[in-house]
């Protein structure tokens, strides 16, 4: 049964509360609180306050000692699991502190199984979903067994690249050159009950893409906002990263003898992209190269209470796909567990390149930026290009100044940047703000304040709900 504390009024020390656990804060007991208490059950537990703005704030709470007995006995069920009601007090206005434990099976409150953590906050959904249930049940997506796919139904030419790497690696005994291909999947722990896992299939089938939708690399070349040319890259896996490496090297690069960027980190960058991308998402990794980096985009995200700060020194390792890296890791394709990204980094440095940049968004994947070395001249153009693209302190003080002039009149926007986006529109209707930052090269807040100033200057519109809807160019 729930506990009820009544805490002292003045000067009390708060109990302390795990900085891994999130507090959310509502005003009042509604069904939103039920919401907030599914979602941190089934993520690492948390904490809501109810009584708190959304500034963290104090209000009046009406009936608070009611609500500390109907809370227990609503959250008990209508969510199955116990929850700590404390009655809590600062400069004499009381409001209550819901305190939620991690709850080890799955929860649904009116059928929606809601999921809040520091990095995530959705209702778990198609390959969310997937994920969500994976991860409770102690399961990855790339372990799951395939019903109906056997030994037959893989290339032997791809398990038979896999036994010579292995006897070229220094972590695996000589004698693989001569397993059978049942011992091959044995010993990487490729199959479970008779059928082989998914990480099998994606290892050594000669086209997984045609099992698993979104399991290959698109490659594309821009400059600016045309497209030059693309690549599509399928097949297993390593077979996905030589061709994409060299590809890179050769057909994608500014000069034909060598890339902009070391070697070194742009394969260890696409062995971490292979590894560490969510497969339950249809999306393919995406490798933009432009005229002055290149952007590697994968439908993934950062494992649980790891910040991308983090990310640049040897870090505990929890790779989405922990059969696919184990792979990887044998053949010694990953030097280190928690060490692809420290390498990254310190190839880049080592070969004078500028500093690789990270981004994660939970519902946005995992983007890479790898600048090139540029010349002064370049580099001053991109200093130009930055400062028109990003709206900076002088411009928004020259809107508050004369808003009319700035909404009305077009060439406020840089005109380069304006036809980059426009041309954008026009091409692909139901483009997304993060793949026309990406193109033009800007952030996806630049795009934001770009569309919104052609919204109001009349050039454009946007017709049909938010996420799902399409631009129209009107001038």
């Amino acid at each position: 049964m729930a506990r009820l504390i009544k805490a002292p009024s003045s000067g009390s020390r708060r109990r302390a509360v795990p900085k891994c656990r999130p507090v959310a804060w509502k005003t009042s007991w509604c069904d939103d609180c039920l919401k907030y208490i599914c979602g941190f059950a089934n993520a690492h537990g948390g904490v809501l306050e109810v009584g708190r703005n959304n500034r963290g704030r104090l209000v009046e709470v009406t009936d608070v000692l009611r609500l500390l007995e109907e809370i227990p006995q609503q959250v008990q069920s209508l969510l199955g699991i116990d929850v700590d009601v404390n009655l809590k007090s600062e400069q004499d206005t009381e409001y209550l502190e819901i305190v939620v434990s991690p709850c080890p099976c799955t929860i649904s409150f009116k059928g929606d199984f809601h999921y809040r953590s520091q990095s995530i906050r959705d209702v778990a959904q198609g390959a969310m979903l997937n994920w969500f249930w994976a991860r409770k049940y102690g399961r990855t997506w790339d372990a799951v067994p395939m019903p109906g796919m056997g030994l037959k139904d893989l290339d032997s030419r791809a398990i038979e690249t896999f036994r010579r790497l292995g006897a070229a690696s220094k972590r695996w005994p000589k004698e693989i050159a001569a397993e059978s291909e049942a011992g091959v999947v044995k010993k990487l722990g490729l199959s479970l009950g008779g059928h082989l896992k998914r990480a099998a299939v994606l290892l050594f089938h000669s086209a997984p893409e045609r099992i698993m939708s979104g399991a290959y690399i698109e490659m594309r070349r821009f400059r600016g906002a045309e497209l030059l040319f693309e690549d599509v890259i399928k097949g297993n896996l390593f077979t996905q990263v030589d061709r994409t490496v060299d590809l890179l090297r050769t057909k994608y690069t500014r000069t034909p003898e060598t890339l902009s960027v070391p070697v070194d980190a742009v394969r260890e960058a696409v062995v971490n992209a292979v590894v560490h991308r969510d497969y339950a998402v249809s999306a393919p990794i995406r490798i933009s190269v432009y005229d002055h980096r290149i952007v590697l985009w994968n439908p993934g995200r950062l494992p649980e209470g790891q910040q991308p700060d983090e990310l640049t020194r040897i870090h505990p390792s929890s790779p989405s796909n922990p059969v696919v890296a184990n792979a990887f890791f044998q053949v010694e394709l990953i030097e280190v567990w928690g060490g692809g990204i420290p390498l990254i980094t310190k190839a880049c440095k080592a070969a004078g390149s500028p500093a690789p940049q990270w981004r994660n968004e939970p519902d946005d994947g995992v983007q890479l930026e790898l600048p090139f070395v540029a010349t002064a001249q370049e580099t001053a153009q991109e200093t130009r290009e930055t400062t028109q693209e990003t709206p900076g302190a002088a411009q928004e003080t020259a809107q508050e100044v004369a808003p009319t002039t700035q909404e009305t009149t077009p060439t406020a926007i840089a005109p380069t940047t304006r036809e980059r986006i426009l041309a954008l529109l026009k091409a692909e209707p139901r483009i997304t703000r993060r793949l026309m930052a990406e193109r033009i090269g800007i952030t996806p807040s630049g795009v934001k304040y770009h569309l919104t100033k052609l919204r109001k200057a009349g050039i454009i519109r946007h017709v049909g709900p938010t996420k799902a809807g399409r631009w129209e160019v009107l001038k």
